[in-house]
């Protein structure tokens, strides 16, 4: 078990993962490390965390494991105040969505990336980020990927995928270049796509009818422009290069369906319409 589990950004993310690993007895104590003062002491009185400090430093010379669910902006700052500060065997990983970004981090901050850094993705969250919106389960049922280089040390990789386990998670592997470019096409670009669809009908002259009128699509489709700004406005800089591509791909393919449109093309719309049906229904299922 973790005898030191130290998160800075106690938020949605490292607070779900702190109720879990308490609720399965796996963790016996939590410290969290943030800026803010109110936030932290927020996350004591939810029973979340067991104590917070202002300090890296302070926050990680005991800890045996270290989460860094901060927005991608601020990693390579904490990985530069924490090193020279861990434990031996001390073991180091993130909850970054853009793992290209956060390597780079790593390694600006420490000179090289240690072996006991483990780069990890969980693919879960909530439109809401506060560690008042953490949930117990939230990991339970999804995917958590991990992105270790060559140099990472597999101890270090197998205790992070414990963790997870532990969490509820499908713990699985990938490399850092094709991590990015994954989730640029599934999460990245349907966050875009969200806010830059709730800005277009606020930029529109009849915005105000259209709020007003409001329906499940509207619902669905923009629930994800609740999101944090700061930390999707990190993950587009921090990911450009795979996110470029997948707005490429997106733009053309809607081009094709704005000239079927014009053209009044049923049979081409239908079939378009069903074959997205077909594959976004088999997905999910």
């Amino acid at each position: 078990m973790i005898r030191q589990l130290t998160i800075f950004g106690v938020g949605l993310i490292g607070g779900s993962l702190a109720l879990a690993l308490k609720k399965a007895g796996y963790c016996q104590h939590i410290i969290g490390c943030s800026r803010r003062e109110d936030h932290l002491q927020r996350a004591v009185d939810l029973g979340v965390i067991d104590e917070y400090t202002l300090d890296p430093k302070a926050a990680v010379k005991t800890a045996d494991m270290i989460l860094l669910a901060v927005p991608m902006g601020a990693m390579e700052a904490i990985f530069k105040r924490i090193a020279g500060h861990l434990k031996e065997g001390a073991v180091i990983t993130d909850a970054g969505s853009a793992k290209g970004s956060v390597v780079r981090a790593a390694q600006a901050a420490f000179g090289e990336v240690p072996p006991q850094f483990v780069p990890a993705h969980p693919i879960a969250g909530r439109e809401k980020s506060s560690v008042e919106a953490a949930l117990v389960d939230l990991y339970v049922g999804h995917k958590v990927i991990l992105t270790p280089l060559e140099t990472t040390n597999p101890q270090a990789i197998q205790k992070v995928r414990k963790m997870w386990h532990v969490a509820g998670a499908e713990v699985e592997t990938l490399g850092v270049a094709q991590h990015d470019a994954v989730l640029a096409a599934t999460s990245h670009l349907p966050h875009i796509l969200a806010f830059s669809f709730v800005n277009s009908l606020s930029e529109s002259p009849e915005h105000q009818a259209i709020f007003h009128y409001v329906a499940g699509g509207f619902k669905d489709f923009s629930r994800i422009a609740s999101s944090d700004p700061v930390m999707w406005r990190d993950i587009c800089l921090e990911n450009k290069a795979g996110i470029l591509v997948a707005l490429d791909h997106y733009q053309k393919n809607l081009s094709e369906l704005s000239i079927l449109i014009a053209n009044e093309d049923s049979e081409a719309l239908l079939a378009a319409f069903a074959h997205a049906k077909t594959v976004r229904d088999r997905v999910i299922d």
